[in-house]
Order: C-alpha cells, then structure tokens, then sequence
C-alpha cells in the first residue's frame, strides 16, 4: 500500500493519500481545495490514478477540492446520504464497501460531530488503520453544537464502533492543532480525556459545556462544500 499524510497549514487539516501499488490507483480523504495542485503533482510523481475523493463529513472550517479534482482527473466524489448533497458523483451508506485496487476500504457511518460523519476502515498486512474525521480526534473529539450534531450520537460512534476495532488499530484524524500526526484506538482509550466518562450522560454534560466559537470560515465552507467546493 502506498500512503502518504498531508497537511494544510491553515485549516491544520490532514488530507490522506492511498494508492494500490499493484494497480496504481488511488483514493484522496479530505481534500482542500487550495492544495489541488499539490495533490496532482503527488499523483503524477506517484503514477496513481485518483478513482475516490471521499470525505469524511461537510466541513465548516475549509473548502474541498473533491469537485476541482473530479474535474481534473475524472475521479468519483463521495460524501455520507445524510449530507443531501446534489453536486456528489455517489452519495455513501454505512457500510458501504470502497474498492481501491487491492485495497478495500469499508465507510462506518460515525455521526455526532456532523450528522453526516464518516470513517474509512481499511486492513493492510494485518495492520488496521481508522481515518476518523473529526468523531475522533488524537486526545480529543470533534465538537458536536452544529450542523445537527449530537453529543449522544457521537458517544454511539465513539463506544460502539471505533473504540472497539483492534487496540492497536493506527487513527489518522481529520485536523489536530498540537502537532500530532498518528494515534492508536489503545493510546485513546488510555489518554483521551473526553473518553474517560462513565457513560453517555456524562459525555453529554462534557461536550454541552465546551462554548466553543464557530469556525471562521463556516458560513462560506458550508454551502460551498455540499455544492463540491464550488463557492
């Protein structure tokens, strides 16, 4: 497998690249658009063939390029049913089985932070890896006061799904703002504090309490990533 972790400095966004090496294709998680260019330069260096642009939910902090980058290469963009997104070539269910070459790629829907939250969960040589978006963050999870968020929803996707895949699965999160780049499920269930709660009232007092600001860019990035980065 060929993997590759990119961040954007701006948004501290993490895009993630993974190609097939057998095939060269390759699928692109959580783009933004003003890195377009450097996506296609890394594919063309690569000798992949982008097939996916996934995302993880609608972002509110930047704009994607999965629109942009189906234009350039003819790619497939998918984003979760529950965004109702018109502009997606294929709109994602949970479940859903995403076939890159020899690598399969399986879509957990994980709301709470957004109600159209996803992972991506891929197994390579024995080796599970999450990309978690912003439901779980390295020591921290994605805060759940907009775009139909819910901190009870968010417990569900954290308890019963993502804390149970193998403890020593890698976490690739969406964003983090201190500098972390790579966690395992063991190392949240240890460290995190928002996962050290006795159960999902405690959570819910936890995330109702944060009073955090909106993001900058929301009431651009928004509209403009459930029309597939066109502003």
């Amino acid at each position: 497998m060929i993997f590759r972790q990119l961040f954007e400095r701006e948004s501290s966004t993490y895009t993630y690249l993974i190609g097939c090496e057998q095939t060269r294709q390759a699928v692109l998680i959580d783009t933004v658009k003003s890195a377009v260019d450097l996506y296609l330069q890394l594919l063309e260096e690569l000798n992949l063939k982008l097939v996916y642009v996934l995302e993880t939910h609608t972002h509110a902090d930047h704009i994607t390029g999965a629109g942009a980058l189906r234009d350039a290469t003819g790619a497939c963009t998918l984003l979760g049913e529950e965004a109702n997104s018109p502009c997606v070539s294929k709109a994602m269910h949970h479940g859903e089985i995403i076939n890159v070459g020899q690598i399969v790629i399986e879509a957990l829907h994980t709301p709470g932070h957004t109600d159209d939250s996803y992972s991506f969960i891929l197994e390579d040589k024995s080796q599970y890896y999450a990309f978690t978006g912003d439901t779980l963050l390295i020591r921290g999870t994605g805060r759940t006061d907009f775009q139909n968020g819910s901190a009870a929803d968010q417990y569900v996707s954290l308890f019963d799904h993502l804390l149970k895949l193998p403890d020593n699965t890698w976490v690739y999160p969406g964003h983090d703002y201190k500098g972390w780049m790579v966690s395992t499920i063991a190392e949240e269930k240890a460290h995190n504090p928002r996962l050290q709660v006795k159960d999902v009232a405690e959570y819910i007092a936890l995330m109702s309490n944060l009073k955090l600001p909106n993001p900058k860019m929301m009431d651009i990035a928004v509209p403009a990533n459930r029309a597939c980065g066109k502003v």
